[in-house]
């Protein structure tokens, strides 16, 4: 396998976590961290790590780390 792109929408501050693959490669994920100093974020990596079933250290931040509408890349490798 190779590296796999995915977009995500993020909705932080949730009372329940949810990973939701709504379309191929396009995911709707809730999280209970707070929207501040990349807390959801990292709560949001982790939980990609899980769904994928990949180390955290394999997956990374591509570009939104301010806005609820980001693009990560998971190292399948």
């Amino acid at each position: 396998m190779a590296d796999k792109i995915i977009k995500v929408k993020v909705s932080a501050g949730a009372k329940t976590e949810k990973v939701e693959e709504t379309n191929p490669g396009v995911f709707k994920i809730r999280v209970s961290a707070p929207p501040e100093r990349g807390k959801a974020n990292d709560r949001v990596a982790e939980l990609l790590a899980e769904y994928f079933k990949v180390s955290k250290s394999r997956v990374f931040l591509v570009s939104g780390a301010t806005n609820r509408e980001k693009v990560f890349c998971i190292d399948l490798n």
